[in-house]
């Protein structure tokens, strides 16, 4: 059995992975990095697979870790991207009413967003239609967001690869956790398609493993009261030929007790227009296509727990239900979509790859949804869990933040 000696232990390649290494090493230049991903390559899953959305921090309760990372996570990553030439879509965003008992969400949000550090400001009718033509609010009033901008997130994950490992840091590929044991700081790890197997003894862990994380946080002994109810995201193409313009992030007010944004529309660097996603509950970690790793015994935990929240209402869950559940009909989807675009009809929206999941945890406590990212400690270790949006956003910053307080505060 081969033996690795590492100074920090990093379980998963995503834009959360390697955003530690990348703080880790600029802050302990002399330090040893191993990075595990138990993928053959990175971007196969969630960091992968977002919409690109640098968002600007205007959803967030203030003095939530989100509130706290968003907006200079995008500045950061923003200034990253152009040092490293790659595209930075500055196109802005427009969060626009469906209908005129919302409007007074404009004005939450807009509190929100400043208390934030978020550039927002509320705009009228005449200005959105410069903005955005072919966007209607039914209470006269938008929100603008000059910040906001769209970056193509594989391209980052590969270039940031190309960076860490320049800089010595080591990446495992194919990799499975077998067997922890933190208190002595000793990970055992089997590499798929092969009888080879790892002990890395590590100086501090970070399980930054996305909608895995979980399980790997079991593997740790970590108490806990969560549960993972995975919503699948998926997306339609505005075709070309239906000479709607959208060249701006155009959003619609989110119900803001369950958190999802809404079916929205996303300019990409390539030049199309993506339309979604949806919010429906996936039927396994991985279900990106119909039949694709259902996993049974977690569709049915999920359906339990929506079940209860659906009976109670917890959060306005039945809003949800309501507005968002049915979208993976096209008909429905087409008809939310609408209420932002009238012009948008059924041919306008063509089929398109484009899906991911979101990796949404459940507090067996409180019986609802958890909204902000949410940070764990081991004896060893420390565990990310519930790396929702904008975890790709708030990469660089949310990383320093747990390295610069979690990780001293138990070191």
């Amino acid at each position: 059995m081969n033996s690795i000696k590492t100074d920090f232990l990093i379980i998963g390649a995503g834009m959360l992975g390697l955003s530690m290494a990348y703080n880790i090493k600029k802050i302990n230049p002399e330090s040893s990095i191993l990075i595990l991903e138990k993928e053959d390559s990175i971007g196969k899953h969630s960091s992968g697979r977002n919409s690109g959305v640098l968002h600007a921090g205007i959803y967030y309760k203030p003095n939530t870790l989100k509130a706290k990372v968003c907006v200079e996570g995008a500045k950061r990553l923003k200034k990253w991207c152009l040092s490293n030439k790659l595209d930075v879509l500055n196109c802005g965003k427009i969060i626009t009413t469906q209908s005129k008992n919302l409007d007074n969400q404009i004005d939450l949000l807009v509190k929100r967003g400043r208390e934030n550090g978020a550039s927002v400001e509320i705009i009228k009718e005449k200005e959105l239609q410069e903005l955005c033509p072919e966007a209607i609010t039914a209470s006269g009033r938008a929100i603008w967001s000059p910040n906001t901008s769209v970056v193509n997130p594989k391209n980052i994950l590969i270039k940031l690869l190309e960076n860490l490992l320049s800089q010595g840091i080591k990446i495992i590929f194919n990799s499975k956790v077998l067997y922890v044991n933190d208190n002595e700081g000793l990970l055992k790890i089997g590499i798929k398609d092969s009888k080879e197997n790892y002990t890395v003894e590590y100086g501090h862990s970070f399980n930054l493993s996305g909608i895995h994380a979980l399980k790997i946080a079991n593997l740790f002994s970590i108490k806990h009261q969560y549960d993972v109810l995975p919503f699948k995201g998926t997306y339609w193409e505005l075709d070309k030929s239906s000479g709607i313009q959208i060249n701006t992030n155009l959003y619609p007010v989110p119900d803001l007790n369950v958190p999802f944004l809404g079916v929205h529309f996303t300019p990409s660097l390539e030049k199309k227009v993506y339309v979604g996603p949806t919010a429906i509950p996936a039927l396994g970690k991985e279900n990106y296509k119909l039949w694709e790793k259902i996993d049974p015994g977690l569709f049915i935990n999920s359906f339990q727990k929506m079940g209860y929240m659906w009976l109670s209402n917890r959060n306005g869950f039945r809003g949800y239900a309501t507005n968002q559940l049915m979208h993976f009909l096209k008909p429905y989807f087409l008809k939310s979509a609408k209420l932002i675009i009238p012009k948008l009809k059924n041919e306008h929206l063509i089929y398109s790859e484009k899906v991911g999941i979101r990796s949404q945890l459940y507090n067996n406590q409180t019986r609802s949804l958890e909204d902000d990212f949410i940070v764990q400690e081991g004896i060893k270790s420390t565990h990310v869990l519930n790396a929702i949006s904008p975890a790709f956003t708030s990469g660089f910053s949310l990383s320093e933040l747990i390295f610069k307080e979690y990780y001293s505060r138990i070191n």
